[in-house]
């Protein structure tokens, strides 16, 4: 049975969803918290699409039984310890012969199977269209080291909706950004999780995000939704820098010196062979303090001509003079508290 792309992320919360794609399909992106058990490898994708291309359908399908029969019985093995109930739902690139041969087997061993219609590519498109819409979105920014994460967290915890891009991203978006953080989604995963997020926030009321470029790190925000985010309210906590700085030293001192210096040497270009010099020295001596005021620099000059480019009307600046995250969560609340939809 064929179901479309919302009644399945609906039964999706419930029903475990299978992604009976190759594995390479499957790790460039896939449905959050599905699981992959492909009827092809890589290599006998490649081997029976040439084959569909070349020669037709049929000795596709005779290839594709020879390569995957064998198989076939842990395959069922395999959907019996994942499903709940009895029940599984399944989807492969374009809803095609890969699901149905699937659901077949699934079904023949006794368990309710239900296949998305237009599969993976369905899905997408519709991830696609749900990031494109217009939300009540306030964004949170400041200078590099101005706690924005941390104000997030709190206003998270305290019952504000959020969400983390870095997270999302496992990436704290400087040139430093890695550091720490698991491997990085594809961009196309990044979205696929962006929209799981944002499933769960209520459309009638507001939701937090951080100030990001285009890009945080290797990945990359879909083009309409970071559009949304350069139009919508945005609060900039402004923060001296003397203010920032042992909460830099505290987060990243302790990063072993050739992963500081690697991460220098990525923005040499923009800062300067000089300041790159200097602040690889300073991480040799030890001294990190100097190493990010180096580094703070270029970032800051680079957030204060980003701010200019935003539109004046909706940006609301907090200036605070202490790092403590909790009063600034209150200086950050205050603000949004001003602002009209």
């Amino acid at each position: 049975m064929k179901i479309n792309t919302e009644e399945f992320l609906m039964l999706a919360e419930s029903i475990p969803v299978i992604d009976v794609r190759s594995p390479s399909e499957f790790n460039h992106g896939h449905i959050p918290k599905a699981v992959n058990i492909p009827l092809f490898d890589d290599g006998e994708r490649a081997a029976v699409g040439t084959l569909y291309k070349n020669e037709g359908r049929l000795p596709a399908i005779i290839e594709g039984l020879k390569k995957a029969g064998p198989a076939l019985s842990l395959k069922l093995d395999q959907a019996h310890k994942v499903a709940q109930h009895g029940k599984l739902l399944v989807h492969c690139w374009r809803g095609g012969m890969r699901s149905e041969a699937m659901a077949w087997l699934f079904s023949l061993g006794g368990i309710e199977t239900k296949v998305l219609d237009g599969g993976y590519r369905s899905y997408r498109k519709h991830v696609l269209e749900r990031l494109s819409e217009k939300r009540k979105m306030i964004v949170l920014g400041g200078m590099t080291g101005s706690s924005k994460t941390h104000i997030l967290r709190y206003l998270r915890e305290n019952g504000q909706q959020v969400i983390d891009l870095e997270a999302l991203a496992s990436h704290k978006g400087s040139a430093f950004g890695s550091l720490g953080q698991m491997p990085q989604p594809s961009t196309e995963h990044f979205s696929n999780l962006l929209f799981d997020e944002l499933k769960l926030i209520s459309k009638n009321e507001s939701f937090w995000v951080e100030d990001e470029s285009r890009n945080i790190g290797t990945v990359f925000m879909p083009g309409s939704f970071y559009q949304n985010m350069q139009e919508t309210p945005a609060i900039i906590l402004m923060m001296d820098v003397k203010i920032r700085l042992p909460r830099l030293l505290k987060e990243y001192s302790s990063f072993p010196a050739e992963s500081l210096k690697a991460s220098v040497l990525k923005i040499s270009k923009r800062i300067g062979g000089d300041n790159t010099r200097d602040a690889i020295k300073a991480i040799d001596a030890g001294n990190f303090a100097r190493a990010i005021e180096i580094t703070l620099s270029y970032y800051d000059k680079a957030y204060s001509f980003g701010l200019k480019k935003k539109i004046s009307k909706i940006i609301n600046i907090v200036n605070t003079d202490t790092d403590d995250v909790v009063v600034n969560s209150m200086k950050v609340l205050e603000a949004a508290d001003s602002i009209t939809w």
